[in-house]
């Protein structure tokens, strides 16, 4: 599998592309939220506008909208920790856009910092961009069914620790999204996120299939660290539990998961 360009870019990179117009901002909080204030000459693209009709024909559509074409470098940002800003990253280079990358701060880390900040609309031109899937990056419910009996394949489970104890997919563990994150950062950096993993015992050669409760944002997120970390071969289960419950595939429950060891394996 192709490795993103960069996965994550800093503040001082971005702001660099500012100043050269060489580069397409996606901000994806609400609009309200994007017309108060807004880091400059980005364009707004919601989640729930996406997730209203992920299909590469909309995605598409949203994509040419935005002004990108199949060479336009790509930022992502949101003010939820990197999971909503993944999300819709995920899904453009599902589509085959392999320059995209998530800002590696939150809006509001960014406006901390005394960043610039605008509230004034983008409307870019539109362009025309390819379509590309990259079906090696994802994962459906019947794939995964398969693919984890596999002993190379390694599922896991991106929720909170005791969503995980109560029920979760046969086979998976447990990497809650909260451990992947710094301080001041949306990840972790590079060097940690890898020792963490070791720690886990995941081989870099392991096929690696993420999922989280609905939608594929912490899983999402989840999916960019193994990419920051160099893991090569990482599939995002975009429907994730709440679909593999509905489809009544097997899963793992566990009575008085509150009286767990939230803290152990």
């Amino acid at each position: 599998m192709r490795c993103l360009k960069k996965p994550t870019i800093d503040a001082d990179y971005l702001r660099g592309q500012i100043r050269d117009n060489s580069i397409r901002i996606i901000d994806v909080r609400r609009s309200e939220d994007y017309k108060k204030d807004h880091i400059p000459k980005s364009v707004n693209l919601p989640l729930a506008e996406l997730l209203a009709d992920d299909s590469p024909e909309n995605v598409l559509k949203i994509t040419q909208k935005l002004g990108i074409d199949d060479q336009t470098p790509v930022a992502v940002y949101d003010d939820t920790f990197g999971a909503l800003a993944s999300r819709v990253a995920w899904t453009l280079q599902y589509l085959g856009h392999s320059d995209v990358s998530l800002l590696e701060m939150t809006y509001s880390q960014w406006k901390g910092l005394g960043l610039e900040v605008d509230s004034s609309e983008n409307v870019p031109s539109q362009k025309t961009h390819s379509v590309k899937l990259r079906p090696e990056i994802m994962a459906t419910a019947d794939y995964l069914e398969k693919a984890k009996e596999n002993k190379n394949v390694i599922v896991i489970d991106n929720r909170e620790r005791l969503n995980y104890l109560e029920q979760h997919i046969p086979g998976a563990i447990n990497i809650p999204y909260l451990t992947l994150s710094s301080e001041n950062r949306i990840l972790k950096p590079k060097e940690e996120l890898k020792r963490l993993l070791k720690n886990r015992n995941i081989p870099e050669n392991s096929e690696i299939i993420t999922y989280c409760g609905s939608v594929g944002t912490l899983s999402g997120l989840a999916y960019y660290a193994l990419q920051s970390a160099d893991y090569q071969n990482v599939r995002l289960y975009v429907r994730s539990f709440k679909e593999w419950k509905g489809l009544n595939k097997p899963i793992i429950k566990q009575e008085n998961a509150n009286y767990w060891d939230l803290s152990a394996e």
